[in-house]
């Protein structure tokens, strides 16, 4: 107890596992965790927490293992959701994105983008992800924002912004001028705000749709604020060859070139690298996201040529995403981290590549240090926001109980999760989102999906006879 008296407390949870991912990484195997308001204000054993704190009510933990919420800084949380597992799984990357998503995204009205965002969130938090970043590919973004909020979940967003003229008849200068001020107007309508969970993000389409002028300008932006980039870069060949046919450089060597790495920019999926690229990444701080399940989906060739292993060894900051890519979970946060854990021990033959701690890290610490949320979530440490999950032990995948990171990463996934608090609010309670009615969203989606389809003139594909 502080020489003050009691800590006030709203409530303590006692008598559960804690991987509170502390500086220390201390792991309680019946510890307590106190929360007013939106903050953590206690953990530790059970015994001491309760005679540290004052709390009103007393929540039974010994069901439960309690972590970080999980931070997810990728995933396409509209088109994609709502249209989830029609796009054929025998696809190249290009026939994929071009002539299946990118039609999906621009069919879409502004209530189908509400739609898909909260039937992300909802999925996110029955997951067990707290945070998220968008991936750049949201067209009506005070639609979305609107939509996010209402459900309950902590996330950094972008509207869609690329400047390259793809037509002769495009007006390079007015695209290029246009998107900066549609990245600025949104980074100024929705600032990063301590007492708000959704905040504007420096989130450009990347690949080859971004002119020099927009990644200075951006670059220059996100640092005066203090905020972050993330963009996708290399996930088949078609941007390396992009780049050394216009600049002469590859992607990444072309981008160093003009100031755009940094520990500010996140580069999703960076499978097709060469040494030189990864030398500059692992110089300047540049951090990468990893999608292991759109990589898998798409063929992309994140463990055939991948150099993963090389840059967790080389200190490059590593986090997971879930992306789109019409995968049939978007937002199961722990299925990346079980690949993760996975496919490059399989692919190297070697057993030591991303241990379970380390993959842990991807998806807490690391994830939130690339959402710029550093200090604020993905530990379980006073002072740090409240954002954390309950994950139910009275399941068989959680029994018996003996390494819990082990445990976290190998044998459990997003159904298990039972609870889930953000900013000490309850949003995820004995399985279900408190914010939304399930079954109604559910129905909803069902009943819009074929007509969005149809009006990117697109059919629903099965090999089989469906009658």
């Amino acid at each position: 107890m502080s020489p003050d008296g009691p800590i006030p407390a709203d409530f303590v949870i006692r008598n559960a596992w804690i991987v509170t991912m502390d500086a220390t990484r201390q792991i309680w195997r019946d510890g307590a965790l106190a929360v007013a308001g939106d903050r953590i204000v206690a953990v530790g054993p059970t015994d001491e927490v309760l005679a540290s704190v004052a709390a009103r009510e007393v929540i039974d933990g010994s069901r439960f293992v309690l972590t970080p919420g999980l931070v997810n800084c990728h995933v396409h949380i509209t088109g994609e959701p709502i249209t989830r597992g029609y796009v054929p799984d025998d696809t190249d990357w290009r026939t994929n994105v071009f002539d299946w998503l990118i039609p999906t995204y621009l069919a879409q009205t502004p209530a189908e983008e509400q739609l898909a965002a909260t039937l992300c969130s909802v999925e996110m938090l029955r997951n067990g992800v707290t945070t998220f970043v968008e991936a750049g590919t949201i067209l009506d973004l005070p639609a979305v924002m609107g939509a996010v909020d209402a459900v309950g979940i902590r996330g950094r967003l972008g509207q869609w912004i690329q400047d390259r003229a793809f037509a002769p008849t495009d007006d390079q200068a007015t695209l290029t001028r246009e998107a900066i001020a549609k990245l600025e107007a949104q980074l100024d309508r929705w600032p990063v705000d301590d007492g708000k969970r959704l905040a504007a993000w420096g989130c450009l389409v990347g690949h080859n749709t971004a002119t020099d002028d927009l990644w200075r300008a951006a670059t220059t932006l996100v640092r005066e604020r203090g905020l972050g980039i993330s963009a996708h870069m290399s996930a088949d060949p078609a941007d390396p060859e992009y780049y050394l046919a216009t600049t002469g450089k590859r992607a990444l060597l072309h981008l160093a070139e003009i100031g755009a790495l940094g520990d500010h920019l996140s580069l999703t999926h960076m499978i097709h690298l060469d040494d030189a690229e990864l030398d500059a990444v692992a110089q300047s701080g540049t951090r990468v996201t990893h999608c292991p399940l759109t990589a898998m989906k798409g063929g992309y060739g994140a463990t055939a040529v991948g150099k993963f292993p090389e840059m967790q060894a080389r200190g490059v900051p590593i986090q997971l995403g879930t992306d789109g890519n019409n995968n049939g979970n978007i937002a199961d946060l722990m299925r990346a981290m079980y690949l993760l854990a996975g496919l490059f021990k399989d692919a190297r033959r070697q057993g030591d590549l991303f241990s379970a701690y380390e993959v842990l890290e991807c998806a807490t610490l690391k994830g939130a240090a690339a959402a710029g949320l550093a200090g604020t979530v993905g530990a379980l440490v006073p002072g740090m926001k409240a954002d954390f999950v309950a994950h139910d032990r009275q399941r068989p995948e959680w029994t018996p109980l003996l390494n819990v990171v082990n445990q976290l990463v190998w044998s459990a996934d997003g159904r298990g999760v039972h609870s889930v608090w953000v900013d000490g609010v309850r949003v995820v309670e004995d399985y279900r989102v408190t914010s939304v009615d399930e079954a109604a969203l559910y129905a909803r989606v069902q009943e819009a999906a074929p007509g969005l389809i149809a009006r990117a003139g697109l059919s629903i594909p099965c090999a089989w006879p469906v009658a």
